[in-house]
């Protein structure tokens, strides 16, 4: 996943959606429910760094995938809605297979191919 700049994008997308949902299913109910706001306070600051990471991220990946305008737009929404990045990282993956092959494949890995 990491040895490509799309496999680098989809773990910080999916970092990066994980703390949304937890902020929004977990944090949130926690600070309106009983009124601890401590779990908004970090785990939204952590959210905050994670999607400014995840759009500096996606601009990176724009340098070497060659993704149109509208197909960024549609990224950047994915993080903007709950469970988007989930989405979206099942059609990356698809795309990161088709652009940089799959690495856990016995073509693309020579230790695991037969001799």
């Amino acid at each position: 996943m990491l040895r490509n700049p799309l496999g680098r994008f989809r773990l910080v997308a999916q970092v990066e959606g994980a703390s949304y949902i937890l902020l929004v299913f977990i944090a949130m109910p926690l600070k309106y429910g009983i009124g601890w706001d401590l779990a908004v306070r970090y785990l939204g600051m952590a959210h905050g760094v994670l999607f400014i990471a995840y759009c500096l991220a996606l601009l990176i990946t724009r340098n070497v995938v060659p993704w149109r305008f509208p197909r960024m737009i549609v990224l950047f929404v994915a993080s903007l809605v709950p469970f988007g990045t989930i989405w979206a990282d099942r059609r990356l993956k698809e795309e990161e297979s088709e652009l940089f092959g799959n690495p856990t494949s016995s073509a693309a890995n020579p230790a695991t191919s037969e001799a």
